[in-house]
């Protein structure tokens, strides 16, 4: 299906997210959509599969003008969208969560909805299990099932807004294989990133969005540097390595065992120093968030002690973890670290102390206004936090973090964000490193691992490896030794 897009203008209040953007997509082409966070990629996106409508413009299906009036609309024209955070139901099952939307009767044959689910999926190379729970799925599965009953659906033009975040290297190629064979069969693919590389390999043209116009389009060969200047009018670079250790044992574990439904790992043991940052490695679902919830306080564990600076906390309750100055930021931020529906006033005020009966407005907004400007968030104090990007929500729960801290725990602290503002966030982080507190972190990006930490614990189906020096790993040793390699020696 070929895609055209014509002077598609999209204001929220004061912010112009999209203004006249004119792009053509033929069908059979992957194309790029590039650009800073809050440059208008997802608005833009949303705009195309009937979330929002446009203030001004024309969306064109086939070289015929149509109106999209909400996603259920948009997946009936043949337009389906993928989004950062899985659209999906948790506690159901995969064949539950594929029939959604699907139109029928009243009862659906499930027999014969997982029998097309299983020809769909043999075909892109996944392998869903009909009765598995949502739940016990990883990021990449969940995905999977998403695009699966997207083209179920009948969806010819397949929108996918920063699909590599928090996924495997290996769940990225299966993913990258089964959307060539797609644009092979005439499907419209549109891949919305911030990673360069991915954009590289996978695309056959890419457009670059800054500040809500459309910049200029590239085909391959793709000069990186010139994309970089497009999407930020300037070069960035990652800077050098710095290190805040102190010296003085802070955070300590001594033969902490874990286990849950799916895992058992044996007893760790590992003592950090002060302002020392711990790379957590490892495919998805090999323990590394096991680990980190049992670190926050939020899983107990089965064996073994936990204590920050020599407090025991074996046993304890959360709030006890958040007394002691531990803080953990979840990957899924709208589900678990922010509250949908509320202000970033109104977070900023639960963040914060409570202070007599009566809530002080005033205060919260002046503490949010404080906070937007040091964190450069992209948003006013009345702003919804659903309405901020990617990339301003996680600057939002930075900016939510008490001061002092102990111990920062974080599920992919760059999830979805673009080359400068993943700088600007690790500034913020080894600010608190400066300040004595340790950091550890998961994330998919082994560039950020070795970048970022001062050590790397890898994890390979629940065993866990001897610290590794990260200035003396490469990103070859780490990827095999991620995959299995090398754990006998």
């Amino acid at each position: 299906m070929n895609v055209e897009l014509r002077d598609i203008h999209k204001i929220f209040a004061a912010v112009h997210a999209n203004n006249g953007i004119n792009l053509k997509i033929p069908a059979g082409v992957i194309q790029g959509i590039l650009g800073e966070n809050g440059a208008g990629k997802s608005t833009l996106m949303k705009i195309l599969s009937g979330f929002y409508q446009p203030s001004q413009g024309q969306i064109l299906l086939d070289d015929k003008p149509v109106i999209i009036r909400s996603p259920a609309d948009a997946t009936r024209q043949g337009v389906g969208m993928l989004h950062q955070d899985p659209l999906d139901f948790p506690s159901m099952r995969v064949i539950d969560n594929f029939l959604i939307g699907h139109p029928g009767e009243l009862i659906p044959d499930r027999g014969q909805a997982a029998a097309q689910l299983e020809a769909i999926q043999q075909k892109l190379g996944f392998s869903l299990r009909p009765e598995a729970h949502v739940d016990t799925l990883t990021v990449g599965e969940r995905q999977q099932l998403e695009i699966l009953r997207l083209l179920w659906l009948g969806v010819r033009v397949l929108i996918l807004d920063e699909p590599t975040t928090g996924i495997s290297a290996l769940q990225k190629e299966k993913l990258f294989a089964a959307l060539r064979l797609l644009a092979q069969e005439g499907k419209t693919i549109i891949f919305v990133s911030h990673k360069l590389e991915d954009v590289e390999v996978l695309c056959h043209k890419v457009a670059v969005l800054r500040q809500g116009r459309l910049i200029g389009e590239m085909l391959p060969p793709f000069n990186i540097t010139r994309l970089v200047e497009m999407m930020f009018e300037k070069v960035i670079t990652l800077g050098n390595r710095r290190s805040c250790c102190r010296g003085e044992i802070s955070f300590r574990l001594n033969a902490l065992e874990l286990e849950d439904a799916r895992l058992h790992i044996p007893g760790v043991s590992l003592e950090v120093q002060g302002g020392e940052v711990i790379g957590l490695a490892g495919m998805e679902g090999s323990g590394q968030a096991l680990f980190l919830r049992a670190c926050a306080g939020l899983v107990r564990a089965v064996g073994g002690h936990i204590s920050i600076n020599e407090h025991d906390l074996t046993g304890k309750p959360y709030h006890t973890y958040l007394e002691h100055g531990i803080a953990y930021l979840p990957a899924a931020r709208l589900e678990e670290g922010l509250a949908p529906g509320m202000t970033l006033t109104e977070h900023f005020l639960l963040a914060g102390e409570a202070r007599g009966f009566n809530i002080d407005w005033e205060q919260g907004r002046k503490v949010a206004q404080e906070r937007i400007a040091d964190f450069n968030i992209r948003g006013t104090p009345a702003s919804p936090i659903e309405a901020l990007s990617g990339g301003n929500q996680q600057r939002a729960l930075l900016a939510l973090l008490k001061h002092p801290l102990n111990l920062i725990l974080l599920e992919h602290p760059t999830r979805g964000l673009d080359i400068e503002s993943s700088i600007y966030i690790w500034d913020k982080l080894k600010e608190r490193c400066a300040e004595g507190a340790v950091i550890l972190f998961i994330s998919s990006d082994l560039e950020e691992l070795l970048q970022y930490s001062d050590r790397l614990l890898v994890f390979f189906s629940g065993e866990v490896s001897s610290p590794l020096d990260a200035e003396r790993t490469t990103v070859e040793h780490l990827g095999q030794f991620i995959g299995g390699k090398g754990w006998a020696a």
